[in-house]
């Protein structure tokens, strides 16, 4: 069974690496910010947003990203292999910009098809804002929460994209071989 888990800051390319791990394995993709957020950036209550994760993961393979501690028992409880895209912060910050700027642009939808705006960048709802304070927290708390997953699953960690395309690749060649 391959029950996979991306997690990493905002624009670390969680959702990229999920969404080509599914593609070349044929497993389902697992996006918990299509979970999280209902229409409208409406969080979607907690109580509820476990019983959709729940349901997502309980049955074959799948890869999952997003890092949200409300699901975090279910959805790393579930998984075989747990990868933490622990990259530098500026690449990190550049990524997220250069994405950010896009969807603006295009209204391009994410999250369960709402739409990153200008309007949005500019208030204390903005994605950037979110980067700054949530990535030293992730720095500080993830080897702990890991930790505490470790015992009968893999743990990867990468430190820079370089290693996530080598990693990816291995996986690839695995399941091919």
């Amino acid at each position: 069974m391959q029950r996979i888990v991306v997690i990493g800051s905002s624009g670390s390319g969680k959702s990229t690496l999920a969404r080509a791990i599914s593609q070349k394995l044929g497993i389902p993709q697992i996006e918990l910010d299509d979970l999280h957020w209902a229409p409208g950036w409406i969080e979607i209550p907690d109580s509820e947003f476990r019983v959709l994760a729940d349901a997502a993961t309980s049955k074959g393979d799948w890869v999952a990203s997003g890092n949200y501690s409300p699901v975090r028992d279910i959805v790393w409880g579930r998984a075989t292999t747990i990868v933490w895209l622990n990259y530098a912060f500026l690449p990190t910050a550049y990524r997220l910009i250069r994405r950010t700027i896009r969807r603006s642009r295009t209204g391009e939808p994410c999250c369960n098809g709402n739409q990153e705006t200008w309007a949005r960048q500019l208030s204390r709802d903005s994605i950037l804002l979110w980067l700054a304070k949530s990535w030293p927290k992730n720095r500080r708390n993830f080897p702990d929460a890991l930790a505490q997953y470790a015992e009968g699953r893999t743990i990867v960690v990468h430190r820079t994209a370089h290693e996530t395309q080598a990693w990816f690749a291995a996986l690839i060649a695995k399941r091919s071989a």
